[in-house]
């Protein structure tokens, strides 16, 4: 079911109780095959329903998310459980608090259902790291192949919503942590406009790249939820709660990223067989649109996150509403090395890299002014003028590969996160096939708080398919 399907059982009279007794037993029949939930349930959920059932009709009308279950990635706070980000180091991490975006889903009648389980610190800890694995919640397992990965960081909110336990669950993404999980688990990912959704209450990657955003079965889903996710006066909001879809595209133009293409034959007929759909609505297709951002461009922005990681965690750490306030980077990684879990898959040589690293504050601000130009004047916002083009697509990422607690990740070919990540452009990714069942996402790259346009494009494609 859509959430806007259960949203209308709940208003003609369901109990939001029953759905969330629904979803939690679902998890409780399926999860142990795939470990996509760290916690959910228990006292909170309790009150939350209780509270929402005592709602009259009109009341409940009025909520764009009633009574609609959601899981949250577990470096988002909830005032319900700790907040761990995966690791041993935080799992006694209860700030009795909601991060901002979590207030203001419960505003829009969301029941919080629990957390998701993730990519230890959002995959940011080692080289050498497996997708969907957590000191806390263990080994994430890919929703159509459980002996294949689910991709990361957002690895257990995107698998919960393929396996259909919630409708849609939230995520955070620094570069592809939402698209790429959302890609191989075969559902819907919404990276939205980088800075739209607050950040306060997210544990931090690094903050001119960091946001959370919405999975979900279908573009409507996630961009209402987007839309819920914003404060009640952003100017996105209406928009995206109240998305409107095209029963055309005749007039809008689309470029074809060439950057993704000429890897793998099936990944490129995939994507021409779905390029068709978009032209018998009416899109214009300009192909072999090429984004070329200079050599150094990836290890540029690696050291920006290292440098933003490194500052940004511990002063979250410092804030921490408990005894956990004491921790800093360089506490987690003796406690990491302490412990029998933390380091019996791969190392932490993220995090040594982020700790020794010797950037000055000025080297770091011209760094990221240059990536921030290549991906945006230079890169993405030059191609959607230059071509004057309504969206960008291309290949999302490659389908899944199989767990490896020897080799670590073995992604298939080039993806599209970098760019929308580093230049914080909205990136939506729909389900447009698989590869011998497992599934490949079509990307949807716009110009920066056109969020709602480019989830309009994606929809019609998507009820198009």
């Amino acid at each position: 079911m859509t959430a806007n399907d259960i949203r209308d059982s709940f208003i003609r009279g369901e109990s939001a109780a029953g759905i969330a007794e629904s979803a939690l037993k679902k998890i409780e029949q399926t999860d142990d095959d795939y470990n996509a939930v760290i916690i959910a349930g228990g006292d909170g959920v309790n009150r939350e329903t209780a509270r929402l059932d005592a709602l009259g009709a009109a009341e409940r009308t009025e909520l764009p998310l009633a009574g609609v279950p959601i899981l949250v990635k577990d470096n988002v706070e909830v005032r319900d459980w700790p907040t761990t980000a995966g690791s041993l180091a935080l799992a006694a991490n209860d700030t009795g608090r909601d991060a901002e975006l979590i207030t203001h889903l419960r505003e829009a009648g969301a029941v919080i259902l629990g957390k998701a389980n993730l990519s230890e610190w959002a995959n940011f800890r080692s080289e050498q790291s497996i997708s969907g694995w957590s000191g806390v919640g263990g080994q994430a397992r890919n929703a159509q192949d459980s002996a294949r990965s689910p991709c990361g960081s957002s690895s257990g909110s995107a698998v919960a919503v393929a396996l259909g336990y919630v409708p849609v669950a939230i995520g955070s993404e620094t570069d592809g942590s939402i698209v790429c999980p959302a890609s191989v688990n075969g559902v819907v990912g919404f990276k939205p406009t980088h800075g739209i959704v607050s950040g306060e209450g997210v544990v931090p990657l690094a903050a001119t790249q960091d946001t959370a955003g919405p999975i979900a079965i279908s573009v409507r889903d996630a961009a209402t939820t987007l839309g819920a996710m914003l404060p009640a006066d952003h100017e996105q909001r209406k928009g995206l709660i109240t998305l409107t879809v095209p029963k055309t595209l005749d007039g809008t133009r689309i470029g074809v990223l060439s950057n993704t293409q000429g890897f793998d034959a099936r990944r490129d007929d995939l994507l021409a067989k779905n390029l068709k759909v978009l032209s018998s609505l009416g899109a214009e297709l300009i192909h072999d649109v090429k984004a070329e951002p200079y050599p150094e461009f990836g290890g540029d922005e690696y050291q920006v996150l290292l440098y933003e990681f490194k500052h940004q965690l511990d002063a979250y750490l410092a804030m921490l509403p408990n005894e956990l306030s004491e921790l800093t980077l360089a506490k987690i990684i003796e406690f990491n090395k302490s412990s029998s879990v933390e380091l019996s898959l791969f190392d932490q040589s993220i995090f040594d890299k982020a700790l020794a690293l010797e950037m000055t504050e000025a080297q770091y601000k011209e760094t990221l002014a240059k990536i921030k130009k290549a991906a945006r004047e230079d890169g993405l916002d030059k191609l959607l003028q230059d071509h004057e083009l309504d969206v960008i697509v291309g290949i999302t990422v490659g389908p899944s590969w199989m767990i490896d607690d020897i080799n670590g990740d073995a992604f298939h070919g080039p993806s599209m996160s970098s760019l929308p990540a580093v230049g914080g452009h909205p990136h939506i990714t729909v389900p447009m096939g698989d590869i011998k069942g497992m599934p490949v996402g079509l990307s949807f790259v716009g110009s920066r708080y056109a969020d709602a346009e480019v989830a309009a494009i994606a929809a019609a494609f998507e009820e198009a398919r």
